[in-house]
Formats: C-alpha cells, structure tokens, sequence
C-alpha cells in the first residue's frame, strides 16, 4: 500500500488513524504492519464497505474536513473492485 509522505506524517503525529482504498484485493491485512519512510504502521483493521456509508466521522479520522470532501476525493480515485476502511495505527521508528 502505497502512502503519500504528508498523510504518513499525519498518521505518526496521530491525527489520521483510518485510511480508505479501493481494491482488487487487500495488500495488508489486519494485525499486519506495513514499513513506511516515517517508520511501521500497525493495520488494526480491514473493512469492506460502501464509499456511500463513510460517516463524518469517519472522513475527519482520515484526514477530510467532512464527508463531502471525501468523496470529492473519491471522485479522482481510480475504480477498483472493493473499497476497505483500514484502521491504522503508528508503531515508531522501523
């Protein structure tokens, strides 16, 4: 799973803790660790879903202002099979 170096940041500064992707299948799974340019990320959690349930609350923990910003975000993302709510965490210094 490919993370942009300001999103990795925010995870480790811990204001984002939940991800989304659209899949073919998953490339991480739940009780994983992923190595980033920032250190390990803990993947707590993996969940198929509909874009169309993404609450509020879940696009703030991700990183949007509101859930309107997130699938404006959506919008540019290319369309892939399954979309997954990922839960992740920080671990420190790979």
């Amino acid at each position: 799973m490919l993370l942009k170096r300001e999103l990795l940041e925010e995870i480790k500064a811990g204001k984002v803790d939940v991800i989304f992707r659209r899949w073919s299948r998953p490339t991480v799974k739940p009780g994983g660790t992923l190595k980033t340019k920032v250190g390990l990320l803990a993947i707590k959690s993996i969940v198929e879903m509909s874009p169309h349930d993404v609450t509020n609350a879940d696009a703030r923990r991700a990183g949007f202002a509101d859930v309107a910003a997130f699938h404006r975000w959506l919008e540019t993302m290319k369309a892939g099979d399954f979309f997954h709510r990922i839960e992740v965490g920080y671990l420190g210094e790979a």
